[in-house]
């Protein structure tokens, strides 16, 4: 296997960090929401987060379009860094 060009490992460095913020904290206030809601604890709050409505900045309305913006971006740059080794391509 060819090593991935310093350019893609470059943008892959640069943007993974910055656009995998929301996305874990989109992961974690779902889940942490879902198992306090299984023992009684309606943590309301949490789905704010999960959803975007962060008190001062409300993000509804664009933040599901963007974390799927950033999902594909993500695999993306992670997939230009796979490279397959010259002449083994698909067939």
């Amino acid at each position: 296997m060819r090593e991935a060009s310093p350019v893609s490992r470059f943008w892959h460095r640069r943007i993974a960090f910055f656009l995998a913020i929301p996305l874990l904290l989109t992961i974690l206030s779902g889940s942490i929401y879902s198992i306090l809601l299984t023992v009684g604890i309606d943590a309301f709050w949490l789905i704010k987060l999960h959803t975007g409505n962060f008190g001062v900045i409300n993000l509804q309305s664009v933040y599901s379009p963007l974390i799927g913006i950033f999902t594909l971006m993500l695999l993306l740059t992670g997939v230009s860094l796979l490279r397959l080794p010259q002449g083994k391509g698909p067939s």
